[in-house]
């Protein structure tokens, strides 16, 4: 199943880290990611290892694992992989691919050019991250 590129735009901005970017700078965010298929108990990210991208879900279901734990599920509209996005430093879970699963990949390189081309990208990034450490304080 191939995804129109309005449904991976509207997608990917509903990816609370990509929701200030306008349509030019995800269509040129799109231009740099690839879809990518993976076989039933593929290790899509590794706890510990280094990370290459940011996945989004479109097809099928995913396990995330932390410590060997099972911490949740991720279907079609789900990602992972945001904070390695931006820092570039290892996966804090593994996820595997429970049957076939296609994602979205978002390649760190790919957000790093964008974030470099687009410098009004970054000063959303951190009004996000400044909302999301703020919630995490009222807990």
């Amino acid at each position: 199943m191939k995804h129109h590129q309005d449904d991976l735009h509207d997608q990917l901005t509903a990816i609370p880290l990509l929701s200030g970017l306008s349509r030019r700078q995800v269509t040129k965010l799109l231009s740099g990611c690839k879809q990518v298929e993976h076989g039933p108990g593929h290790e899509i990210a590794v706890e510990g290892q280094g990370a290459l991208a940011l996945h989004l879900v479109l097809d099928g279901e995913a396990r995330v694992t932390v410590h060997g734990t099972e911490v949740r599920r991720l279907g079609p509209g789900d990602h992972f992989g945001e904070l390695s996005l931006i820092d570039g430093k290892r996966r804090s879970a593994t996820v595997v691919a429970e049957g076939r699963l296609k994602t979205l990949a978002v390649p760190h390189a790919v957000f790093q050019n964008l974030l470099a081309d687009e410098p009004d990208v970054a000063l959303g990034l951190l009004k996000v991250l400044c909302a999301r450490l703020r919630e995490a304080e009222r807990v």
